[in-house]
């Protein structure tokens, strides 16, 4: 079940919605572009069964 999230852009500071779908297990990764800079950030997201957490770093 997608649950709504958010992030803050690792290139201009700014946060930004996204959604973190539970069923894809424990520990994903994916880019995902800042909705104000355009700048692709790789979100590392960790999920423990009751909650999560979401880590943006700049796509080299």
């Amino acid at each position: 079940m997608p649950i709504a999230a958010g992030f803050q852009c690792a290139g201009c500071g700014e946060w930004n919605e996204t959604v973190v779908d539970e069923s894809a297990g424990r520990r994903q990764e994916y880019v995902e572009d800042c909705q104000v800079c355009c700048k692709p950030n790789i979100l590392g997201i960790r999920w423990d069964g009751e909650g999560f957490a979401i880590h943006a770093e700049l796509e080299s």
